[in-house]
């Protein structure tokens, strides 16, 4: 039988996304022990997912719908898309995919003047599509209700078609010394950008450090740059070090 806490417990992660156990104890004003029990049986029957000291809902496809991620560590996601902003130069040909960072990345080009942007984003598209001087293209498929992205077949061979400045991807997990997603065919699309840019950009926040997907993107050596918003430590900076990846950290004000 659930409780009247577990559905605050479940009212919280729907309004804030991942919640530490600590944060969730906290703002309940209970024991940290009280939290874990209470978390317990929401996690057995798959309410709930847990990782690393921190709890979020569960989905079959490993990640939480697109509106409630784009909540999720808002302030952190729009640090890196303003660093990772910092990097285009006005002009510059930019290739994104789909995913909360990248759309927080989009809305901090809309200063920048005559981009040509190649995305299968229609977010990243509707939000550049009106900037000075822009030239947007869409890549063509099936769109996917929650995200809005445009994947298949049809989208890899129309960003093959291109040559860009700078790639920007996102990624549902980063362990040991790979990026990997969930989805076989966000996989794909990534991968068809970072094979025709110059620069290729992983954006991602630190939650996604340590988790594991369900298909490999690439490895580091396939990235020029990482930008993140806390400093990453261990094996996996010695990998990044390795592959000559450059690491910026872009902490949240």
């Amino acid at each position: 039988m659930l409780s009247k806490r577990h559905a605050e417990i479940l009212k919280i992660l729907d309004s804030e996304g991942t919640v530490t156990i600590s944060a969730l104890a906290e703002a309940m004003d209970v024991s940290l022990e009280t939290i874990r029990r209470d978390v317990r049986p929401l996690v057995d029957g798959g309410t709930v997912l847990r990782m690393h000291g921190a709890i979020s809902l569960s989905l079959q496809a490993g990640e939480a719908p697109f509106r409630r991620r784009m909540r999720e560590n808002a302030a952190a996601k729009q640090a890196i898309a303003a660093a990772a902003a910092a990097s285009v130069c006005h002009g510059d040909a930019v290739m994104m995919d789909t995913g909360t960072t990248t759309s927080f990345l989009a809305r901090a080009l809309t200063r920048h003047k005559r981009l040509t942007i190649i995305t299968n984003s229609t977010d990243a598209a509707r939000t550049l599509a009106g900037g000075e001087g822009n030239r947007v293209f869409l890549a063509g498929g099936e769109i996917i209700g929650d995200s809005g992205a445009v994947l298949g077949a049809a989208a890899v061979r129309f960003v093959n078609g291109f040559s860009a400045t700078h790639a920007f991807i996102s990624a549902g997990a980063v362990t040991g010394a790979e990026v990997m997603d969930y989805e076989a065919t966000e996989v794909e699309f990534a991968r068809a950008l970072l094979a025709r840019a110059e620069r290729r950009v992983l954006v991602t926040d630190a939650t996604k450090f340590g988790r594991r997907g369900l298909v490999t993107v690439c490895g580091f050596d396939g990235l020029d740059a990482l930008v993140t918003d806390a400093p990453v430590s261990g094996p996996t900076a010695s990998s990044l070090k390795q592959a000559g990846v450059k690491l910026t950290i872009a902490a949240p004000a």
